[in-house]
């Protein structure tokens, strides 16, 4: 039997409208801005040298197109777990798992990455030398494990207080980790900075175009991820048709400008006699704090400081943003019941607190395995990738198959900018490297089982008409082309490099281009579409109202919300 087209499947409180502007763009942010400034500018420039500066100005044209992409379809669809909801919208409930299970992965484990990363960092400190936080094959040791368990509890508890909680908290953390980095920049390039750098250790570009597309899984990438959270957070949005899109180009572009500054900060402040011969230590023995290391080579105590107080205050805020976003994921992937209802089950303070509970318990656990923060970016940049990969192809057939349904922001040249997302996002998977893309397939893999036990205990999922088998078929033939490319190209551990340099990239592109169009040629109907956008109208139904279209400032925040159990007006 099909869900009711205007109810919610489960029980419990509605997600609350609360969230403003500045709240979604500082979300987004704050996921951008994250232990990625901290400790990306060194992994790119041994990779790269001085080129890596074009590995940035690369991710930012990559990320920027998969940023308008995830605008519009958050505009138009503002839902909360949107990375899930808009496959689901286009190809079926399949689908929607597949790219949910795949964001969710990604998603609860940056909480903890960004732990061990601000733990890992302040290593770097004087006073932290006889504590032993990490062990020496860079995993926490028990106190630092406990402070890292402290950490997710009280990211946790700022969670389960509200959506607005967690914005308006979010907000000053936000302008604080901002504002370090812009000072940062500032007092390096002034103090120290060694134009010749930019031409030492083999010249500009050391280790040519291969360097600087390695670069990219290296944190690059990793540290520019996030701009999708204000999309995750679209179904607590006070005025979503305006503010998401907004809000994502704006974070975006502020994140982009700041990273690219930091990286040529990072390289004019080097040491010229550590970079002569290559960049494989350009802060010499023993270093892993770059801009602490840096800011005390200049003599600028004060800065170091500041910088050990960010380190703590940066990574911290992303983890919050995503022990939030995650839990968002997996409320979408239960609202679809491909996971239990109990994750959807809200709390009168309007936040699913079972999906946040679930969140700091996987994130305990993931804490657990953890290697160096250096070795885990290029799996969670992969997993990334992918879930970015859905949203191209996903916007291109709801546009031709869902052609009725209001764009309050459209992305410019769709056409051209549609297709080169989805590209992007499987050049940015092919360079993580062949071991990385096929560990990402087998946590997919067990995904599909975990679908596979929820298909067959639950009655409502099999006879579904959303439920499309040939619309999400392309989805297995995509993954394992990438795999093969992977292992015949020339990246990561594993690669059997016989592509030709160059000629490994055509195939790619080429491969990427023909998935994309026969994806969209495999979209659901627009009759099935339709029923499947219909089954989230309760959530749309906020948004339409004219209290929510004038954003009536504290009206709207109190407006009464309809229980999830009742029939909407109509």
């Amino acid at each position: 039997m099909a869900h009711d087209l205007a109810t919610p499947t489960h029980g419990g409180h509605p997600l609350k409208r609360v969230v403003g502007f500045w709240g979604l763009m500082f979300v987004s942010l704050g996921s951008i801005i994250g232990s990625g400034w901290l400790l990306g500018a060194l992994g790119a420039a041994k990779s790269a040298g001085p080129a890596s500066i074009v590995s940035w100005f690369l991710a930012a044209i990559m990320l920027i197109v998969l940023a308008l992409i995830h605008a519009d379809l958050g505009a138009a669809y503002p839902v909360a777990g949107g990375t899930a909801r808009y496959p689901h919208y286009a190809f079926g409930a399949l689908a929607g798992f597949t790219a949910g299970w795949v964001g969710y992965l990604q998603a609860v484990t940056i909480a903890p990455i960004e732990v061990e990363g601000a733990i890992t960092y302040l290593e770097s400190a004087p006073w932290a030398k006889g504590i032993d936080l990490v062990n020496p094959d860079s995993t926490l040791t028990p106190i630092g494990l406990v402070i890292a368990a402290i950490a997710l509890a009280v990211f946790t508890v700022i969670n389960l207080l509200g959506a607005k909680w967690l914005s308006d908290s979010n907000i000053a953390v936000v302008i604080w980790k901002t504002a370090v980095p812009l000072l940062t920049i500032v007092v390096i390039i002034s103090l120290t900075f060694h134009p010749g750098n930019f031409t030492q250790g083999g010249g500009f570009a050391p280790n040519g175009f291969h360097g600087i597309f390695a670069a990219l899984p290296l944190g690059v990438v990793f540290a520019l991820q996030g701009f999708e959270q204000a999309a995750q957070m679209a179904g607590e949005a006070r005025n979503p048709k305006k503010d998401v899109a907004r809000a994502i180009i704006t974070a975006m572009l502020i994140g982009a400008v700041v990273y690219i500054l930091l990286e040529v900060a990072f390289i004019g402040a080097i040491d010229p006699a550590n970079i002569v011969k290559n960049w494989d230590n350009p802060l010499g023995a023993g270093a892993y704090g770059p801009y602490y290391d840096l800011a005390l080579a200049a003599g600028v105590g004060w800065l170091a400081t500041v910088l050990l107080i960010d380190a703590v205050i940066s990574p911290m805020g992303t983890g919050l943003v995503y022990i939030g976003t995650s839990s968002r994921i997996s409320y979408a992937l239960g609202e679809d019941d491909a996971l239990p209802p109990w994750l959807t089950t809200v709390s009168k303070r309007g936040v699913p607190f079972g999906s946040i509970l679930l969140a700091f318990v996987v994130g305990l656990i993931a804490l657990l395995p953890f290697p160096s923060w250096q070795s885990l970016v290029g799996l969670v940049t992969d997993a990334t990738a992918i879930m970015y990969a859905f949203a191209p192809v996903s916007l291109e057939a709801l546009i031709r198959q869902h052609a009725g349904r209001k764009h309050p922001y459209r992305v410019p040249w769709p056409q051209v900018l549609t297709p080169a997302g989805f590209v992007f996002a499987n050049l940015i998977i092919y360079w993580s490297g062949f071991e990385a893309i096929w560990k990402i397939l087998t946590a997919i893999l067990i995904g599909r089982v975990i679908f596979e036990i929820a298909l067959h205990r639950s009655k409502s999922l099999r006879f579904r008409r959303d439920l499309d088998w040939r619309a999400a078929s392309w989805i297995w033939p995509w993954l394992i082309g990438l795999v093969v490319l992977g292992l015949l190209g020339r990246y990561g551990t594993g690669a059997l490099s016989i592509l030709p340099e160059w000629v490994d990239i055509l195939f790619v592109v080429a491969f990427a281009l023909v998935i994309f169009y026969y994806a969209v040629s495999l979209a659901m109907t627009p009759e099935d579409i339709t029923l499947a956008v219909g089954e989230d109208e309760f959530e749309f139904e906020a948004v339409d109202t004219p209290e929510a279209d004038a954003v009536a400032g504290p009206a709207a925040q109190t407006r009464p919300e309809r229980a999830v159990g009742d029939q909407p007006n109509g």
